[in-house]
């Protein structure tokens, strides 16, 4: 069971670094306000979903107690950027202000994951 647990992990940071990495990669447009959703943060943000939920279930079953509290307040944050993403995913262009709200929730998400205990 560790090592598939371990494996949705690695998953999981996966999920996250496509996201922020997709988002990171904008950083440079955001001055001329040429930002957009990246295909990387669509599937990074997914990915982060399914490997969540299946990290959840995993741990349950080999009788991990867990944080239920730290991991709703992940995942409400991680829906959040889930419908910011895929509302404008298709868009040209989208305001400085929604493209930085991705990032900050997405970094949000990275220091609870790693600083709550």
């Amino acid at each position: 069971m560790d090592v598939l647990i371990n494996l949705f992990v690695a998953m999981h940071v996966i999920g996250i670094a496509a996201l922020l990495g997709g988002w990171l990669t904008q950083l440079k447009s955001l001055s001329s306000g040429e930002v957009r959703i990246v295909p990387s943060m669509v599937h990074g943000s997914l990915v982060m979903l399914v490997t969540g939920v299946a990290l959840n279930g995993l741990n349950e079953a080999d009788d991990v107690e867990l944080n239920q509290t730290k991991l709703g307040v992940k995942a409400v944050i991680l829906i959040v950027i889930l419908v910011l993403v895929f509302l404008k995913r298709k868009e040209e262009r989208i305001p400085k202000g929604y493209f930085a709200a991705i990032g900050l929730l997405t970094m949000a998400n990275v220091v609870i994951a790693t600083t709550w205990t």
